[in-house]
């Protein structure tokens, strides 16, 4: 009976300490009076355009934030925000053959990322962020296009998001 209370108190401890923090337990240790995040469009200025990659990347970096803190998501003006733009969108041959030919190339994104912390200035950063997936030349580049887009951008995102919230 003794064990149970006890066990029963520190539970009780543990659920008032992190209550009163916003605590996520993927490592971000965000502000508790920061309670919103903002994420603005990121066009996508390369030379290149591929018309998934704008869309896709803003919507990952707004459902990380829903998805692993408890910070809401606000159209702008958010106690956290987020802009920038997609600078970058090539492929490049990387592994080359005794004949000459590619046996994989690598797809490469960067994105410039200018992040504002409202309730900490300091942790205000604006940086470019590059990211890169590798496929077999022996695949047709537009039938994988998509998943390569959505792994490049699950990195992109995660990388961003330790940045602003994990300070790595």
């Amino acid at each position: 009976m003794r064990r149970r209370a006890y066990i029963t108190s520190l539970l009780i401890a543990l659920v008032t300490i992190f209550n009163g923090c916003n605590y996520s337990f993927t490592g971000a240790s965000i502000d508790p009076r920061t309670k919103t995040v903002s994420v603005d469009y990121f066009p996508n200025v390369a030379p290149i355009v591929a018309p998934r990659l704008s869309q896709t990347l803003t919507e990952k970096l707004k459902n990380k934030f829903i998805i692993e803190t408890s910070l809401q998501v606000t159209p702008s003006g958010g106690d956290l925000q987020f802009s920038g733009k997609i600078t970058s969108y090539t492929t490049t041959p990387v592994a080359i053959q005794g004949n000459q030919t590619s046996s994989l190339n690598r797809l490469t994104v960067t994105a410039t990322v200018k992040f504002v912390n409202k309730i900490d200035e300091k942790k205000s950063f604006e940086t470019t962020f590059t990211n890169f997936v590798d496929f077999s030349s022996k695949d047709n580049f537009s039938s994988v296009e998509n998943k390569l887009i959505e792994d490049v951008t699950t990195m992109m995102v995660q990388d961003i998001f330790n940045k602003a919230v994990i300070n790595w």
